[in-house]
């Protein structure tokens, strides 16, 4: 049986390390935690890489960025660990139950460990845990809040963006020869997993078809480290040449997330840009592979366009048959023309 719990607490801390779109699918959670307890001070624990989705958060007094490349020993990692449970937290909420967020939740000595569902092995980290409900992943990770008498209601991811990157997405238009005349898609063409990843000649006969359509367009494409060659590939392939507009060199998640808020629509595959278009109140419009629509943002301007295979959703990395077809099939004209009607 589980004790019961205070009806209030000074110190909490959040964690979820990875990945990017999901620190950015805990906002919410940060939100609703910061409405119940108003006096709280609220930290995050998460990784290095996926810190800047948090800066600038009014509800958040601190972020710890892990920074794997400096625990290079074992006595390391448990001196950091032991450094951010030694806040006094009386609150720790854990969304994904990783090794490393384990370490935390021991040290933290909180009166409550709250989490989803735990293995019996790990079981007694935890004073109180729920099964985490299914549907939207903002949503799912809320209801492991449920304990404290807190409920999702459509609350989204949020990015606080400043001025100053605001002004610097504008100076980033002007730069692209982006005017008042043009309106602006970004595109997300890249995934790390090929069952989530439309062919780079998909997007390329996309562009083309709605460039030819709306010769006022401008996609602006958006890549990670190491994406750069689908950047190159999909210029090469566009005829359209004077719609497409490469970065000449990576931009930052906060300038990326810039970029996304300037925009007129997102368009992309099911990874971080679609999270961020939610946050930035950019409409958008996903391709879904293997993907289930429990990432979509329930709500109308936020739209995923999907094959309807009998075989779709299967949260398969690796395609079951082989062909992915469920990519492959889906036609440029028909995203195309979604993505016409979306916009303005």
């Amino acid at each position: 049986m589980t004790a019961p719990l205070p009806l209030s607490f000074a110190k909490i801390l959040v964690c979820q390390l990875r990945q990017i779109g999901d620190v950015l699918l805990a906002t919410p959670s940060v939100e609703l935690l910061r409405r119940r307890y108003p006096e709280a001070e609220i930290h995050f624990f998460t990784e290095k890489k996926c810190a800047p989705m948090l800066a600038n958060n009014p509800h958040l007094a601190k972020v710890f960025a892990l920074d794997k490349k400096e625990l290079s020993s074992l006595r390391k990692e448990l001196a950091y660990y032991r450094s951010v449970a030694r806040e006094g937290y009386d609150l720790v909420v854990d969304f994904q139950q990783l090794p490393r967020i384990r370490w935390v939740v021991a040290f933290s000595r909180a009166r409550v460990r709250l989490s989803y569902d735990a293995p019996w092995y790990t079981r007694w980290l935890y004073t109180h845990s729920v099964p985490m409900r299914g549907g939207y992943a903002a949503m799912s990770k809320a209801s492991v809040l449920a304990p404290l008498g807190i409920e999702w209601n459509g609350e989204r991811p949020r990015i606080y963006l400043s001025k100053v990157e605001r002004a610097w997405a504008a100076h980033f238009f002007q730069q692209h020869g982006i005017g008042d005349g043009h309106t602006v898609v970004t595109i997300d063409p890249t995934h790390r997993r090929a069952t989530r990843r439309w062919p780079v000649g998909h997007w390329a006969g996309l562009i083309d078809l709605a460039a030819e359509a709306r010769p006022d367009l401008r996609f602006v494409v958006l890549v990670g480290p190491g994406e750069e060659e689908v950047a190159a590939e999909l210029k090469a392939r566009v005829r359209h040449g004077g719609n497409l507009v490469v970065p000449a060199r990576l931009l930052s998640l906060r300038e990326l997330a810039a970029v996304i808020d300037a925009a007129a629509l997102h368009a992309g595959n099911c990874s971080a840009p679609r999270h961020i278009a939610v946050a930035v109140d950019t409409p958008s419009l996903t391709v879904l592979g293997s993907t289930s629509d429990a990432w979509t943002f329930p709500a109308a301007e936020h739209e995923a366009v999907k094959a309807c295979l009998d075989c779709q959703p299967c949260n398969e990395n690796v395609c079951p048959k082989g062909t992915d077809e469920c990519l492959t099939g889906l036609s440029p004209t028909t995203v195309a023309e979604r993505l016409l009607e979306r916009l303005p």
